[in-house]
């Protein structure tokens, strides 16, 4: 991943666009959970070719806010569920089975 430090993010520590990791602070290179979300995310993006990821990912969370706050929805997507669930396992990707989202 190309990792570009965007300050003005403010929510969000970084965000995935692959190939590019836009990230709110240089020192979150050196996160090692922080980084290993992101890397999730870059793969489920991979996996659904990108432009599949960004629709689905979408459409889940705008099905999920008709009826939860943002957070609550944000946190119940299925792709953040496996990145957070499963960040602080480094060796996850190595062992990741594709399309492991969907069991979230």
């Amino acid at each position: 991943m190309i990792v570009v430090e965007i300050s003005f993010l403010k929510n969000y520590n970084g965000i995935t666009l692959y190939p590019f990791l836009l990230v709110k602070s240089k020192a979150l290179k050196n996160d090692p959970v922080f980084m290993n979300h992101e890397r999730i995310h870059a793969r489920q993006q991979l996996e659904l070719l990108i432009v599949f990821f960004y629709l689905w990912y979408l459409m889940e969370y705008l099905i999920l806010r008709v009826s939860k706050s943002h957070d609550l929805a944000y946190r119940s997507i299925r792709f953040e569920k496996e990145a957070y669930c499963m960040e602080t396992e480094q060796q996850y990707l190595k062992k990741r089975k594709p399309y492991a989202f969907l069991h979230y």
